[in-house]
């Protein structure tokens, strides 16, 4: 059964630890469509609900979405969630074989983000209509973001970004490193991703399991905690 290995950042250290504060070690993840993509993922929380968010196959505009269900304790699809939603007006260059979500509680929108093919330190960003049920881009948001003063041995195919009620952050993890990842935080002065602005710039994973799938990771900020997620093999 597919599932997500959650771990929680230790206060005042440089890690992520496993079942960290309370967090369930290890979360189902129940009743996906058969053609979702497991390999492009993310989550994000709202505040309400944790939600977790699929690729429909090898589409680049189709995601699914589930929600945490309390009463199974388990990721379920289509649980209190729009089971279906389309990503529009992505520039021509929009790279969809990785992307990442946030809530952002500023201004109650979603928000998705894509890098820029061949150019990774380039985001762009959509948010969520409601009056259309789509993500599109530079709706109520920045259209372009630049991230700025990675290490160049920093992984884009490892990436994730969360809101925590006061800053942005985005997290990429080492190239050939399975427990260390850079932080950077979102500079309004600048208008960039900063890399160690207002942020421990390098943080570590500690205890994973054995099962867990180190190709990709998610990351959101939920009851007070940051959370980091691998996916199951």
């Amino acid at each position: 059964m597919p599932s997500v290995n959650q771990f929680a950042y230790v206060p005042n250290s440089t890690r992520y630890q496993f079942g960290y504060g309370g967090s369930i070690p290890n979360i189902p993840i129940n009743k996906m469509p058969a053609d979702t993509n497991w390999t492009r993922w993310t989550m994000l929380n709202d505040g309400e609900y944790y939600r977790m968010y699929f690729f429909k196959g090898s589409s680049a505009d189709t995601i699914y979405q589930a929600a945490f269900n309390y009463g199974t304790t388990a990721y379920e699809f289509g649980y209190n969630s729009i089971p279906e939603l389309k990503i529009t007006g992505a520039p021509a260059d929009a790279d969809a074989s990785s992307f990442s979500m946030l809530y952002d509680s500023s201004t109650s929108t979603y928000r998705l983000y894509l890098r820029r093919l061949g150019s990774p330190t380039v985001l762009y960003q959509f948010g969520f209509n409601k009056a259309t049920g789509n993500y599109e881009y530079g709706y109520n948001s920045i259209p372009t973001l630049n991230v700025t003063g990675a290490p160049p041995d920093t992984d884009w195919h490892r990436w994730s970004m969360l809101f925590d009620g006061t800053d942005y952050r985005l997290y990429a993890f080492r190239v050939g490193s399975n427990d260390t990842f850079y932080q950077f935080a979102y500079n309004r002065q600048t208008n960039h991703y900063e890399y160690g602005y207002n942020s421990i710039p390098v943080l570590t994973v500690t205890e994973a399991p054995a099962n867990s799938n180190v190709t990709s990771v998610s990351l959101l900020y939920g009851q007070n905690d940051y959370r980091l997620y691998f996916q199951t093999y």
